[in-house]
C-alpha cells in the first residue's frame, strides 16, 4: 500500500493580515499613551506654587479673577486660566549715582557720574549717591499697570531728586536741608506712584553720600571749619551770657531790696519820732507848766552831766568848791580843741554831704535813681549828676550786660 504525505497548504495572505493587525494594535496603544501623557501634561499646566513672600494673580481668559497666597494651587489649564506671581514682601532697592558690584564680606561700588552729579539752585554742581527702597503694596495694580517696576521707580526717583536739589542752595543741601530733601523726595515719589496706580509703596530714601565735586573739596572743608569756629564762638558767648546775666539780675534785685529795706527803716524811724513828738505835745497841752519844767530840768541834768564844773556836797554843812582857775584853764584849752574838732567835723560833713550829693555815670554805665524804693530818674548818658543825700539811692549797671 502506497504511503501518501498529507500537505495542508497555508495562505500567505493570512499571515500578513495577522502581522498587520498586531502592528495596528501596537500603534493604537502608543497613540493612546501619548494622548494620555499629553492630556496629563496639559492638565499639569494648571498646577503652580507660590513662595512665602509672594502672591499669585489668577487670570480667566486674560482677565484678573482671584488672588492666592503661598502654597501649591490649581487652576484651569491655558488658555482658560493663567497666573502671574508677584513678590509683595521683599524690599527692593534702587541705586542712584552708584552701583554695587560685589557683596558679602567685601563690598565694592562703582561711581556713576552721569547720575550722581546734579545742579543746585545757586548753579553749583553737587555729587549725590542715593538709595530708594520700595515694595509692592498692591499686586494687582503692579502686575497689570506697570511693565518695568524697577525702571519706573528709578527714573521717577532720579527726576524728583534732581528737582528737589535744584530748588536749594549748595550749602543747604550739604548741611541743614539734607534730611529734608530725602523725606520730601520720598513723599513726592509716592505721590507720583499713586497717580500712576503702580501699586508701589516707597519705604525710604537715603542720601548716603552728598559731597561737592572733587576740585572744590578743600574750599568746602575750609568753609565747614569756619562754620564750626563760628558755632563754637556763639556757644561760648551764650555760656558767658548765661553766667553774667543771672548774676547781674541777682545783684540788681539785692540792691533794690536793700534800698527798699533802708526806705522802710527811715520811714519807720521818722514815723516813730513823729509819734513820740505827738505824744509829748499832747502831754504838754494837758499840763504845760509841769511839762515845761520837766523839760528844763532834763536839759539842765544833761548839761551838768557833760559839764566840767561841778559843786560837790560832802557830809556836814561845809561845801568844798573846786579850783575855778584850774577848771577855767582846762575849759579854755578844751574849748579850743572843741572848736577845732567842730570845725573839722563841719568840714568833713560838708565834704561828705557834697560828695554824696554828686555821682558820676561812666561811658559804659547807666544809672537808676531810687527814692524810697521808687524809680525817680534813669541816666543813660555819661556825666556828673546831683542827687539828694541819704534820700536818693543810685544803682549803676554795665551797659554790656544788656548788649549780650
Amino acid at each position: 500500500m502506497a504511503e501518501y504525505e498529507v500537505f495542508d497548504p497555508v495562505d500567505p495572505n493570512d499571515e500578513f493580515k495577522e502581522y498587520s493587525n498586531d502592528r495596528k494594535h501596537r500603534w493604537r496603544n502608543i497613540i493612546i499613551l501619548v494622548i494620555i501623557i499629553a492630556v496629563g501634561a496639559y492638565l499639569l499646566t494648571g498646577v503652580y506654587q507660590v513662595g512665602p513672600s509672594e502672591v499669585a494673580l489668577v487670570k480667566t481668559f486674560g482677565a484678573y479673577s482671584s488672588t492666592t497666597g503661598p502654597g501649591i494651587h490649581l487652576h484651569l489649564p491655558y488658555p482658560f486660566q493663567s497666573h502671574v506671581i508677584v513678590d509683595v514682601r521683599t524690599i527692593n532697592k534702587i541705586e542712584i549715582g552708584f552701583r554695587t558690584t560685589s557683596s558679602g564680606r567685601t563690598t565694592s561700588y562703582v561711581f556713576v557720574e552721569e547720575e550722581a552729579e546734579m545742579i543746585t539752585g545757586d548753579q553749583n554742581i553737587i555729587s549725590i549717591e542715593a538709595i530708594v527702597q520700595y515694595r509692592v503694596s498692591d499686586p494687582v495694580d503692579y502686575a497689570f499697570n506697570v511693565i518695568q517696576g524697577d525702571d519706573l521707580v528709578k527714573l521717577t526717583s532720579e527726576s524728583v531728586l534732581r528737582e528737589m536739589v535744584a530748588l536749594l542752595e549748595l550749602e543747604k543741601v550739604l548741611t541743614t536741608e539734607r534730611d529734608k530733601v530725602a523725606m520730601e523726595t520720598a513723599r513726592r515719589i509716592q505721590e507720583i506712584m499713586n497717580d500712576y496706580e503702580a501699586g508701589i509703596q516707597i519705604e525710604n530714601v537715603y542720601l548716603q553720600d552728598v559731597t561737592p565735586p572733587d576740585p572744590v573739596v578743600p574750599a568746602f572743608d575750609d568753609v565747614n571749619n569756619a562754620r564750626q569756629d563760628q558755632q563754637t564762638s556763639i556757644n561760648e558767648a551764650q555760656r558767658y551770657a548765661n553766667d553774667v546775666i543771672p548774676r547781674a539780675e541777682g545783684e540788681a534785685v539785692k540792691i533794690l531790696n536793700d534800698a527798699q529795706a533802708y526806705a522802710y527803716e527811715q520811714i519807720s524811724k521818722a514815723t516813730g519820732e513823729a509819734e513820740r513828738f505827738r505824744i509829748m505835745l499832747e502831754e504838754y497841752r494837758k499840763s504845760e507848766e509841769i511839762t515845761k519844767n520837766r523839760l528844763i530840768l532834763d536839759s539842765i541834768q544833761k548839761m551838768l552831766e557833760n559839764s566840767k564844773i561841778k559843786v560837790i556836797s560832802e557830809k556836814g554843812d561845809t561845801l568844798n568848791f573846786i579850783n575855778i582857775a584850774e577848771v577855767m584853764g582846762g575849759m579854755i584849752e578844751m574849748t579850743k580843741m572843741t572848736i577845732w574838732a567842730v570845725t573839722i567835723i563841719i568840714v568833713f560833713l560838708g565834704l561828705f554831704f557834697g560828695l554824696t550829693s554828686f555821682y558820676i555815670v561812666e561811658q559804659t554805665q547807666q544809672a537808676v535813681v531810687l527814692r524810697f524804693g521808687e524809680i525817680k530818674n534813669v541816666r543813660t548818658e555819661p556825666g556828673v549828676y546831683v542827687k539828694a543825700p541819704f534820700i536818693d539811692n543810685v544803682v549803676k549797671f554795665e551797659k554790656k550786660i544788656y548788649d549780650l
